[in-house]
C-alpha cells in the first residue's frame, strides 16, 4: 500500500481500541446528561461496581450529589473544574447515605470549597456517621427544610425518603426542572459490562432478565441490576414502598450511583416493572430456598 509521500499512515483503531479512547474521554471529561447536571464518575475497567458522582450548576450556585470515595477525589474535581464552575459555587453536597463511595472525598472537599455557605444535605440518621467524615460543615436533614432545596433561579430539589433501600436514612432526590431521579443506590448494579448508558429494547419489558439476553446474546442489562437489589436492597417491603415512592413521580430520566443511567420514560418504566417482579431481597433472599 502507497501513503503520500511525508505523511504518516493513519492507523485504524480497533473496536477495543475506540471503547478505550471514549472511556479515557469519559474519565476526563464532565458529561452532561441533562440541561445542567454532569455526570463526574470514573470508569475502572474491570470492575464491577461503578460509581457516579453527580454535579448541577444552576446560575451562580451548584450541588454536588453523592461526591465520592477518597481515591476518586482528583478525577471527580478535575471533572468539577472543567466545567468551569469555581468550586466555591457548590453551596450543597447532598449525600443519600454515609458509605465512604459517596463520603469519603468529603474533607477534601472542604478544602477545594472553602467557603461558609456550605452545608450537607442528608437525613438525621446518615448525618450521625457523615459527622466521622468531617465535623466541619453544618449538616442539614432534608426534612427540615421542606423536603427540598431551592436554587435563586427557582429550580428546585424534592427530597423522598426510601427508608432501608439500603440505610434507615436513605432517600432520593428529583430535579423538578429535568424530570431526573437521583436515585442512590435503587437502580444500581453489579455489572462488568459497564456503560453510562443502559441500552434497554422492547424485550426488556416483559423479561426476567438471564445473564444472556436470548434476543441479543449479550450480557443482560437487567440480571445485574436485579441481583444488586437483592444483595444490597434490606427487604421485599422497602423496595417496594421505594418503588411506590417514585412511580408517583413525572421521571424522564433515572441517575443512580453505581451502574448506568437510565434515558427515557420507557426505560425507566421497564426497570421499576423489572423491579416489582424481582421478589426475594434481603432478608427474604436470604430466607428463601436459593439459599438454603
Amino acid at each position: 500500500m502507497k501513503y503520500a509521500k511525508g505523511k504518516p499512515a493513519k492507523k485504524i483503531a480497533s473496536p477495543e481500541e475506540r471503547h478505550m479512547d471514549q472511556t479515557e474521554q469519559q474519565n476526563l471529561n464532565p458529561i452532561e446528561i441533562a440541561d445542567g447536571i454532569y455526570w463526574l464518575g470514573y470508569s475502572y475497567g474491570s470492575s464491577s461496581l461503578h460509581c457516579n458522582p453527580y454535579l448541577i450548576i444552576e446560575g451562580d450556585e451548584s450541588v454536588l450529589v453523592d461526591g465520592g470515595s477518597r481515591d476518586d477525589f482528583s478525577y471527580v474535581m478535575l471533572k468539577i473544574l472543567r466545567t468551569g464552575l469555581r468550586p466555591a459555587q457548590i453551596k450543597r453536597l447532598i449525600y443519600h447515605h454515609y458509605d465512604p463511595d459517596l463520603c469519603g472525598n468529603l474533607p477534601q472537599m472542604e478544602a477545594m470549597i472553602n467557603t461558609p455557605e456550605l452545608h450537607i444535605i442528608s437525613h438525621a440518621e446518615n448525618n450521625v456517621f457523615i459527622h466521622y467524615y468531617s465535623k466541619k460543615t453544618p449538616k442539614i436533614d432534608y426534612r427540615s427544610i421542606n423536603n427540598e432545596f431551592v436554587f435563586e433561579t427557582g429550580r428546585r430539589l424534592a427530597f423522598y425518603g426510601t427508608p432501608f433501600c439500603h440505610a434507615p436514612g436513605s432517600f432520593v432526590t428529583y430535579d423538578t426542572k429535568t424530570k431526573t431521579l437521583f436515585s442512590s443506590d435503587l437502580f444500581g448494579s453489579y455489572d462488568t459490562e459497564w456503560s453510562l448508558f443502559t441500552d434497554l429494547n422492547t424485550a426488556c419489558e416483559t423479561c426476567y432478565a438471564n445473564q444472556i439476553c436470548p434476543v441479543t446474546g449479550k450480557a443482560c442489562p437487567l440480571y445485574p441490576i436485579g441481583q444488586f437489589h437483592q444483595h444490597i436492597m434490606t427487604s421485599n417491603a422497602a423496595l417496594t414502598h421505594a418503588l411506590n415512592v417514585m412511580e408517583a413521580l413525572d421521571i424522564e430520566r433515572i441517575a443512580p450511583q453505581h451502574g448506568s443511567i437510565l434515558s427515557g420514560k420507557q426505560q425507566v418504566q421497564t426497570a421499576l416493572h423489572y423491579l416489582r417482579r424481582l421478589g426475594d431481597v434481603g432478608i427474604d433472599y436470604l430466607a428463601s430456598e436459593k439459599m438454603l
